[in-house]
């Protein structure tokens, strides 16, 4: 199982590096699975250009940046997405990257590590409305870091519980994962 850990931010002096470095961390040691480090930043997506509806499309893209983006979630199993929260909802350029696919995220598992001022609560209860519709499904455990507890002068410096929330986080996405492989076969 190959599993995306995705940067959803691409706002310049964002913290979610730092907080998927410390996911890799989490997981480095693990065997059950391989993990890929995934920065929407790096797609430079443009905002809805496709003309084809994304459902329709079948994987047939004419932006070079969607279909650079199509590859790399279509080969991926799942996700952690590591997600902050803006203005109490989902960033906007990770909406915008989830609307120019749709069968790329069908029957995956997604877990999510958040971020904000009450631990990115409100971003992932949108995600979980939002991922369903394109049939990716969201496990129950999360991780909600708190930018006054998990940060000290900006700098990520999570709890110690955070690690064993985490692990929570990846086996559920692995086990939920590996239930939805035959419907992705």
């Amino acid at each position: 199982m190959k599993i995306g850990i995705i940067i959803c931010s691409t706002r310049p002096g964002r913290v979610g590096e730092s907080v998927a470095e410390w996911v890799m961390d989490q997981v480095k040691d693990r065997d059950d699975a391989t993990f890929e480090l995934v920065d929407l930043k790096s797609f430079d997506l443009p905002l809805l250009c496709e003309p084809t509806v994304p459902g329709s499309a079948n994987r047939k893209y004419e932006v070079p940046q969607t279909r650079e983006w199509s590859k790399a979630i279509d080969a991926l199993d799942s996700f952690l997405w590591v997600t902050p929260e803006y203005n109490h909802g989902v960033p906007a350029a990770m909406k915008n990257a989830f609307d120019v696919l749709y069968p790329e995220w069908s029957h995956k598992a997604v877990g999510f590590v958040a971020y904000g001022a009450d631990g990115g609560v409100r971003s992932v209860e949108q995600w979980r409305v939002i991922t369903a519709n394109a049939r990716l499904m969201a496990v129950r455990a999360q991780v909600s870091l708190s930018t006054f507890s998990d940060f000290t002068d900006g700098d990520f410096t999570p709890q110690e519980r955070r690690a064993k929330e985490f692990q929570n986080v990846v086996n559920q996405v692995i086990e939920t994962g590996r239930a939805l492989a035959p419907l992705r076969a």
